[in-house]
């Protein structure tokens, strides 16, 4: 077939002209994304944390032992460290001061090489630049050599160059940034439970550093700005305020992770080993084993959280297996007769960090949440398999116990695969046909379905009657399901309830779990206002949790927002999904303060009163009544009330369920759903002042 000749139109269109060239800090301010993943709050946060590397990265260093952390009013933050200070002399490359370089210029710091860093966590002097880029007002001040110099930016641009300001006999950098909210769209919120357990988890992780986190949004600016340069923990303020200091490093932290856990063996195992090569400075590994079925594995690289783990989390994994079988087999642990244990077996109920520290960093992508350097894999594999075999030969006790605990899984995971084998069979043999309690939409395109999970056969019923039968699937739960915080695969597949919702939602469970036969892209959670309604919406939030975790990231899992009054005048009538929302609907009806006391809620809808006549004579038509009915739950809803309120895409509100820190919501999950009855109570106790009691 002869080639097609190009179109010389379009062509000539496309020359060097089409050429855009982002030049100083536009790059990032076009594409934010591609330095700090997202310009939502998981973004916003990441700011404070670049910021942080590089006052923790002079700690790392020695250079600094006191950090602090404060929230300021007008949404800045402020970060404060003791330690060199950056430079303020001339750059010879750029020839204007080397805080200005670092400042403006896209891989400028002291990290590439030389007597800089000999370990850093930031990725090459990019932190700090795309911080002051997606900032509508920074500011750095500097002390050192006995003198204090200050430079301000906008968005990136310095107003002025450095200059100096006075005298100092305190050294360290001073760095206040307040994000752009042409940037960061959703809004300026800083999470004060988010920045705490983040920099509570840092400091566990450098030895003999004290970091201090302060609120001072509500101080006043006498109070935050400090006239003698009195920045580090300034406690004299009446403000709330964390600081900690840990000698214990990670086996505090395992001690942290652990403190609503039952260990299983008494003594909590840590290595660490420093100069394994030319790159790699220190392996550390710290593990204790907990009843439960649950693993909770954190991996940093140079104090760097690493969300996705990378080379150093398949060094452990790898080496954890086979110096558990090894020592299993030695020990008579494992009959010849059994399987060897797989990394699913002796991952069950650990609490592990495993911390590498290395001189050239490669991380897969500026958030950092992976890492690519190929010598931390076999660093880990080797100092942590000899140190942990060591271990197990000296704690004979303790390696008993972790060896009967992971026999123990594998039994279970061979049970759990003969119960799930036999619903994929029973499924096949049916021709997977579907729960019969499911009514399934008409639509085969999973991106145009929905599948609305509800409770009970009375909203079930509206629920299938008001639809969209095209697009919109409705499957009705019986009661309260099982509770999967501590259940094994054998015994979720027992439970019809959840069996059914397997089935429906096409994507099969544990090892042959597959997003892409999701069958809907929208599940949509939808349960009473009421507490057996939060209940349920709770433990299915457990299951998507543990079991289903892609679904949740994929952003297809949803909670319906139904309303909680239903106001009627005459025949105006509209829906309220809050408190707030009523009294503005009221007010908007033109309904005073003084005529909503008289008004009496219902839980029953209540004909409007009309107008009469009697005998031919017209009487003076009363003061239309205004009827509230609060709903309890979407039963209570006739199907064109729930289509209206709770299913038309055009009204309706949606809640996407999304993870912003997987280890918190780990946390929360385990004391809300486990078995620890104490953590529960205390939890309950101290947030008993955030819940929405329905009365």
């Amino acid at each position: 077939m002869a080639d097609k000749k190009k179109s010389p139109q379009k062509s000539s269109a496309y020359g060097a002209d089409a050429i855009t060239v982002l030049e100083g800090l536009d790059p990032v301010r076009k594409r934010p994304g591609m330095y700090i993943g997202t310009t939502g709050p998981d973004g916003l946060h990441h700011l404070i944390w670049e910021i942080f590397d590089n006052s923790r990265d002079e700690a790392m260093g020695g250079y600094a032992d006191d950090i602090e952390v404060a929230l300021l009013p007008n949404d800045r933050i402020r970060v404060v460290d003791n330690g060199r200070g950056i430079p303020v002399d001339i750059h010879k490359q750029t020839n204007v001061s080397a805080l200005e370089t670092i400042m403006t210029t896209l891989h400028a710091g002291g990290k590439f090489g030389g007597e800089g860093y000999k370990v850093s966590g930031g990725l090459h002097g990019v932190g700090v630049s795309v911080v002051n880029a997606l900032s509508v007002y920074a500011r750095a001040e500097i002390h050192r050599d006995g003198g204090v110099y200050v430079q301000e930016y906008a968005r990136g641009i310095k107003q002025a160059s450095v200059k100096k300001i006075g005298s100092s006999s305190f050294t360290g950098t001073i760095i206040t940034f307040e994000p752009d909210i042409e940037i960061f769209k959703e809004g300026i919120k800083f999470d004060w439970n988010r920045i705490v357990a983040h920099l509570r988890q840092q400091a566990y992780l450098v030895k003999d550093m004290r970091l201090t986190v302060l609120d001072l949004r509500t101080a006043s600016e006498k109070e935050v700005k400090t006239e003698k340069q009195v920045y580090l923990r300034d406690l004299r303020l009446n403000t709330p305020s964390m600081t900690f200091y840990f000698e214990g490093g990670l086996r505090s932290l395992i001690t942290f992770y652990n403190q609503h856990q039952k260990p299983i063996h008494k003594n909590i195992f840590y290595c660490e080993r420093l100069d394994i090569d030319s790159n790699v400075v220190s392996v550390e590994v710290a593990l204790q084993y907990v009843d439960d079925i649950s693993a909770r594995i954190t991996a940093f690289a140079n104090n760097t959280y690493n969300a996705e783990g990378g080379t150093h989390l398949t060094g452990f994994k790898t080496s954890l297996t086979r110096t558990l079988n090894t020592y299993a087999r030695k020990a008579n642990l494992l009959k010849e007769s059994e399987d060897n244990l797989t990394g699913d077996d002796v991952l069950e109920g650990i609490t592990a960090v495993v911390s590498v520290k290395l001189r050239e960093v490669q991380f897969e992508g500026q958030t950092k949440a992976k890492l690519g350097s190929v010598e931390a894999q076999s660093a880990v594999q080797t100092v942590f398999g000899e140190a942990f075999s060591m271990f197990l030969e000296e704690n004979p006790d303790d390696a008993k116990q972790i060896i009967n605990k992971s026999v123990l899984a594998l039994k279970a995971r061979k049970a759990a695969k003969a119960a799930k084998d036999s619903v994929l069979r029973k499924g096949a043999l049916e021709g997977m046909t579907l729960p019969g309690k499911l009514a399934d939409c008409q639509t085969k395109k999973a991106e145009e379905s929905e599948v609305f999970i509800v409770e009970g056969d009375s909203a079930g019923g509206s629920a299938k009657m008001g639809r969209d039968r095209r697009t919109q699937a409705i499957l009705p739960l019986r009661g309260k399901i099982l509770n999967v915080e501590r259940a094994r695969l054998d015994r979720m597949l027992a439970s019809e309830e959840i069996k059914n919702l397997v089935v429906a939602m096409g994507t099969a469970i544990g090892d042959v779990f597959n997003i892409e036969k999701l069958r809907y892209h929208k599940i949509i959670i939808a349960t009473d206002a009421d507490v057996d309604g939060a209940h349920i919406r709770t433990l299915l939030l457990t299951l998507f949790f543990r079991h289903f975790m892609p679904i949740i990231e994929g952003g297809y899992l949803y909670i319906a927002q139904p309303p909680l009054y239903k106001i009627a005048k005459g025949k105006d009538i509209r829906y309220a999904y809050d408190d707030t929302e009523k009294a503005a609907v009221l007010k908007d009806m033109g309904i005073t303060e003084a005529d909503t006391a008289q008004i009496e809620e219902t839980d029953e809808s209540l004909p409007a009163e009309e107008p009469t006549e009697e005998e031919g004579v017209s009487k003076t038509p009363r003061a239309t009544k205004v009827n509230i009915q609060r709903y309890k739950g979407l039963g209570e809803m006739n199907p064109e009330e729930l289509w209206e309120t709770t299913m038309n895409p055009a009204h309706r509100v949606l809640k996407q369920v999304r993870i912003d820190d997987a280890a918190e919501a780990h946390r929360v999950f385990e004391t809300l759903m486990g078995t620890d009855v104490p953590a529960r109570k205390s939890f309950i106790q101290s947030n008993a002042k955030l819940a929405n009691i329905d009365v």
